[in-house]
């Protein structure tokens, strides 16, 4: 593949930023429009008014808080969001990206709003201005950080704050976690080898249990929470496998109707950072994403769980690092070995928790892309278990508590892999993970 100026070279077409924008576009409008089908305009905007005004601790199901209709756009405006933050970078378009937007969209339907993500998204871009770099380089971290808006709204409404100061004092540290996000990920890169692709859900989740720890030491009570939905499956499945089908369709469409080179992918391992966006062409990554969206919510309907918010959270989420790290051959062994050690622990398979380990325990799926498909389910299932206990520690603030645990998973693995992998290869050594913030460049600055 070829890069000249805006526009990524494919064999079959040439893909330029306009449609890479206009596509993300698209999904942030299908979403609004399906609102739309669910719910009347005013159930959608009352719904509006208590998703940024509830507390939003994992797991706070929008479809429980409020209404199907309400959730799909409370997501669609979130996407559109991260656009304008694009554009206004005049960051370029790449897998990193499409990861975060598809990230933010997904945790839409569970604990972000736009009142909760401003201050995160405001103190991320302020360490840019503060240290004289370009925002640009923020702009993951201003995107992926806003994992910690339930912070926001928490100390806002739920710990019995007048209105006025709990605003004052819940936007106040969620501007100071955003700020602090940027050069934590960057450091933290190294602490798991970018074998954790969720790298800002750790981050995230050092920084949340800090702060929780601070406020249950001055007495206040903070606790995950569980509020879900269910009886959606039938319409939410249709729309959902028509969408993901019609990106593997679009993509083979593109790529001559076939899947040919689609072995370029997999080849990867997926460790951060690996855009298979300028790796393998934009007909490759949307059959990718489309596959691994299929994929995913078949998981989810065979283990007999529910299409709720967190649910379709982590499936929007798998397809979007379908552009950035995440493919077949790396995420099923992670899938299957969640799917083996809950049946060995008589785990409630259908739980949505269980679900969602599986579905967000994709972010180890690099150690299964390179150390092969036995020690990926041995990863899984380990993620499995240390996501179990981890929530308490952030008291469910940290909405990536999956890329918390998932960073203590690849940082324990890793070592001992790589002493035993180190001289089986020939001593071929592991290579240095790269920030995914180093990715992103300016629309006009690669030639």
């Amino acid at each position: 593949m070829d890069i000249n100026n805006d526009r990524v070279i494919l064999p079959y077409q040439h893909v330029s930023q306009k449609v890479l924008l206009g596509f993300l576009l698209g999904f942030s409008f299908l979403f609004i429009a399906v609102s739309f089908y669910f719910n009347s305009f005013e159930e959608i905007i009352n719904g509006q008014f208590k998703i940024l005004t509830s507390p939003s601790n994992l797991t706070t199901d929008y479809f429980a808080l409020t209404t199907v209709g309400a959730t799909f756009f409370n997501s669609g405006i979130l996407m559109i969001h991260s656009l304008v933050l694009m554009k206004m970078t005049k960051a370029r378009i790449n897998g990193p990206l499409i990861a975060a937007f598809f990230t933010v969209a997904a945790f839409s339907f569970f604990g972000k709003n736009l009142y909760n993500s401003m201050p995160i998204v405001l103190g991320a871009f302020s360490y840019a201005w503060i240290t004289k770099v370009s925002a640009k380089k923020s702009l993951l971290a201003a995107l992926f950080g806003t994992a910690l808006g339930p912070l926001v709204n928490e100390i806002t409404f739920n710990i019995g704050l007048p209105i006025l100061p709990g605003i004052l004092l819940g936007n106040s540290v969620g501007f100071v976690s955003g700020f602090i996000l940027p050069p934590l990920a960057h450091h933290f890169v190294g602490f798991t080898k970018g074998f954790s692709l969720y790298n800002i859900g750790f981050s995230s989740g050092v920084v949340g249990t800090i702060v929780t720890s601070i406020l249950r030491a001055t007495g206040v009570v903070i606790e995950p929470v569980s509020l879900l939905s269910s009886g959606y499956n039938l319409p939410l499945s249709i729309l959902f496998f028509f969408v993901f089908a019609s990106l593997l369709v679009f993509g083979l469409y593109q790529n001559g109707w076939s899947f040919k080179g689609y072995g370029s992918i997999t080849k990867h391992s997926g460790q951060l950072s690996t855009d298979f966006l300028e790796k393998t062409g934009f007909s490759l990554t949307l059959i990718n994403m489309g596959l691994l969206g299929l994929v995913a919510t078949t998981f989810v309907l065979v283990l007999g769980g529910e299409l709720n918010g967190p649910t379709i959270g982590g499936i929007l989420t798998v397809v979007g690092f379908g552009a950035f790290g995440k493919h077949l051959k790396n995420v099923l062994p992670i899938l299957l070995g969640v799917i083996l050690i809950g049946y060995l622990n008589s785990y409630d398979m259908s739980a949505t928790s269980v679900i969602i380990a599986g579905l967000f325990g994709t972010t180890v799926a690099p150690i299964a892309g390179r150390y092969g498909f036995f020690m990926g389910m041995v990863a899984g299932g380990l993620h499995l278990t240390v996501v179990s206990n981890t929530s308490y520690l952030h008291g469910g603030i940290n909405l990536y508590n999956n890329g918390f645990a998932g960073g203590f998973v690849a940082a324990l693995m890793i070592p001992l892999l790589e002493a035993v992998h180190y001289h089986r290869e020939q001593r071929r050594e592991l290579r240095e993970p790269v920030d995914p913030a180093e990715e992103i460049e300016l629309e006009k600055e690669k030639s």
